[in-house]
């Protein structure tokens, strides 16, 4: 039987959920930018397409410069009355935004399916993460802001598309609970449909939110440098870290730069095979398009034999495909690993990396194809990509030493403990790591001489929620830590000679 998308789940039905829960923000014909306290019919609406199956939907309302400067100016002023917000009147408006989005979960999870292509599973993860994590902040926020004030103007969250809910919606909600106006610009790539809902609630509770979309490049001058700002908040890439660690240098602005880098698996005088075979299976949920994906693993020569035997199976059984394509209507929606990236350009150039990759040198282990992926009848495929592992990625190639961001993994072979650790410390700095050792000191022992934030012993490492601290060491991180009470101190002020946990330009403190 031929699969078919389950009914109720289409982008239509999605988009019309979204009219109905929030008739502002939601036209027929384009979905809204909020600012100033108002949902707005401003901005050029781009052209989009769901990565899921080339569907047509609803594309980001570009503003141009002025229109963001004015954006910015009328958060602060909205900034300067929410500061002095009691305690009380804050925690218990994010309570009840908190209590809206629950409300609406499975469609923020199947606007995330539509735009951003992560299976149901993941998708539903990313929404319950962001609301139970801000529901820890809110029975927490007490004893983090004691001797604590909010920032003198609103912070400004410039994030990936990957995890609009637990990481932009997240932060953006603890910046207010802690005092502060928030300010997001939607990825120019995914998300904005899920962005504009979940703002759209936490504004109907009188939140003091702004949503705006744009190029960055069009955008940076009112959401980076604008002197209004108080924060800048970014996650994404290295390059456009790069530039955006630069302009807060040069004003001295507080800032939490999370930017990628190649987390690495070590695999040292090991024996308990099953074990790291299931964990390397997991290591593909969502095509490892994540910050804390693990893209390479650094395998001691002499076991590599053992290590494939565990690894080819493993791969072997990742599924993806159109995470809504069912059998049978009355199916549950598929148990993918992942479903399509982010787009067909970064298909076409993750497959150009790895032709170019093995044209010089690298020895493919694995190729699965498209036909391995479930797919309705004659879909457009072209945003998906099968996994891939690469042996011994030449050094000319960017699989060597840069974060793919696909589900692309090579494997660099080692025989001296030094030449582990080098390879493990390949791009100057990660945000997590792990060491699969069997003996735990020596594990300890090396995993110490890692150059990443968070090092698993045996284990993989992730961003963490409530009280689990994350950032990032070398060029992977730049500015405050967060997590715990870290992120609350990150966008409050504390006593004038305060040194922040964080890599900074002018110094690296750990937290405590």
């Amino acid at each position: 039987m031929a699969l078919s998308i389950k009914p109720g789940t289409g982008w239509a039905d999605a988009y019309r959920r979204c009219q109905a829960a929030a008739p502002e923000a939601f036209d027929d014909d384009r979905v809204r930018n909020h600012w100033g306290g108002r949902w707005r019919r401003d901005g050029d609406p781009a052209p989009a397409t769901s990565p899921v199956d080339g569907t047509p939907i609803a594309g980001p309302p570009l503003l141009p410069a002025a229109g963001a400067a004015a954006a910015v100016r009328a958060a602060l002023d909205r900034h300067r009355e929410w500061r002095h917000t009691p305690l009380a009147e804050r925690r218990a408006r994010v309570g009840a935004a908190l209590d809206a989005l629950a409300a609406h979960r499975d469609l923020l999870a199947l606007l995330l399916v539509w735009e951003i292509g992560k299976p149901w599973r993941l998708a539903t993860a990313d929404v319950d993460r962001a609301v139970d994590g801000v529901r820890w902040y809110v029975e927490e926020i007490d004893r983090m802001i004691v001797g604590r004030r909010p920032l003198e103007g609103p912070v400004s969250n410039i994030a990936s598309w990957n995890y609009p809910m637990s990481v932009l919606i997240h932060a953006m909600l603890v910046q207010v609970l802690a005092g502060n106006a928030a300010i997001a610009k939607t990825p120019t790539d995914g998300g904005l449909a899920c962005l504009t809902l979940a703002c759209a609630l936490a504004a109907g509770e009188g939140l003091p939110v702004t949503l705006v979309s744009g190029a960055g490049r069009e955008l940076s001058a009112a959401l980076v440098r604008a002197p209004e700002i108080g924060c800048v908040s970014f996650v994404g890439g290295r390059d456009t870290g790069a530039h955006v660690a630069a302009a807060v240098a040069d004003l001295g602005k507080r800032h939490v730069l999370e930017q990628e880098g190649l987390n690495c698996w070590g695999v040292w005088e090991y024996s308990d095979w099953p074990r790291l075979a299931g964990q390397i299976r997991r290591t593909f949920d969502y095509a490892k398009q994540r910050c804390t994906a693990y893209p390479r693993f650094v395998v001691q020569r002499s076991l590599f034999d053992r290590f494939l035997a565990a690894y080819l199976p493993a791969v072997g059984q990742v599924r993806f495909g159109h995470p809504l394509a069912v059998d049978d209507p009355d199916d549950p929606l598929p148990e993918l690993d992942f479903g399509p990236l982010i787009n067909d350009a970064k298909a076409k150039e993750l497959a150009g990396q790895v032709d170019e990759a093995i044209a010089r040198g690298g020895v493919p282990l694995y190729r699965g194809t498209p036909a391995d992926g479930r797919f309705l009848p004659g879909q457009d495929t072209s945003a998906y990509f099968a996994p891939v592992t690469i042996l011994g990625p030449p050094p000319s190639s960017p699989l060597h030493h840069a974060e793919p961001f696909g589900p692309v993994d090579t494997i660099v072979l080692v025989d001296t403990e030094a030449e582990l650790l080098a390879a493990m410390n390949a791009s100057n700095g990660a945000l997590v790591a792990s060491v699969s050792c069997d003996d735990e000191a020596t594990a300890r022992r090396l995993a110490a001489e890692v150059r990443a934030f968070k090092v698993g012993i045996g284990e993989p490492r992730s961003r963490g929620d409530r009280d689990e601290l994350f950032g990032g060491l070398g060029a992977s991180w730049h500015g405050a830590f967060v997590g715990g009470e870290l992120l609350v101190h990150a966008v409050t002020e504390g006593p004038a000679d305060e040194r922040l946990p964080g890599n900074f330009l002018t110094y690296t403190l750990q937290p405590g």
